[in-house]
């Protein structure tokens, strides 16, 4: 295409092949079907209410990872309340993934549009130190907050990979760069990498889905002798 309230739904999960030894928590934008690529089998794939489609998809959707939208400009109003209390539930799934046997700098966050935003908010704000952010298409929300938000330094080293096509007429291309530019204020800048994709909308193509497994792979290596 280039040109805790865990009493709702709970995200399904897509088993890695053998004994998971990382997982990739990953939210879609608001109202979107979701699909993400997940074909790499140590790594077990956590979706919002995710159904297992063949050709190894995922399709993700519940309301207990959104908040509400203002507006997309730089001064609109933001749901803060909305945000904290999504950004809560991603992280009861991260201390879930823990208590699996999974380390937490082996869990990774990703999203698309409202996902990636929350994904980033939640990866600055908790004490858990993880593999890392899969951001797309997206913005900080709350950024103003920050760094007073960052209440700990467990992610001051992550590496985040931030994609954004450079025609996206809902999520403004500047977004994405003056969100880069944030993170590299509050987190290692080395450790941020954006990549633009010429002519995509708001959405996604199959060099970004490159990119993206390329980061995973990288940023969570399989581990030898299980």
């Amino acid at each position: 295409m280039c040109g805790n309230n865990m009493s709702a739904p709970l995200p399904a999960i897509v088993p890695a092949a053998r004994k998971a030894t990382a997982a990739v928590i990953f939210l879609h934008g608001l109202g979107d079907t979701g699909y993400v690529k997940a074909s790499l089998c140590p790594i077990r794939l956590i979706g919002e209410q995710t159904v297992f489609q063949p050709g190894l998809f995922l399709h993700a959707y519940s309301a207990i990872f959104r908040f509400d939208i203002h507006g997309l400009s730089p001064e609109a109003d933001e749901d803060e309340a909305g945000i904290k209390r999504a950004s809560e539930n991603i992280k009861a799934l991260i201390d879930q993934e823990v208590k699996n046997g999974i380390p937490s700098h082996r869990i990774m966050l990703g999203g698309f549009s409202q996902g990636g935003a929350l994904s980033l908010y939640t990866a600055l704000t908790t004490q858990q130190k993880l593999a890392g952010v899969v951001a797309l298409s997206c913005w900080l929300p709350l950024r103003k907050s920050f760094p007073q938000a960052a209440a700990s330094g467990a992610n001051k080293d992550m590496h985040v990979l931030q994609c954004h096509g450079d025609a996206d007429p809902l999520v403004p291309f500047i977004f994405g760069v003056q969100t880069a530019e944030k993170m590299k204020s509050l987190i290692n800048p080395a450790n941020i990498t954006f990549k633009s994709y010429r002519g995509l909308p708001h959405s996604a193509c199959p060099e970004e889905m490159i990119d993206v497994k390329r980061f995973i792979e990288k940023q969570l290596p399989a581990i030898r002798d299980e």
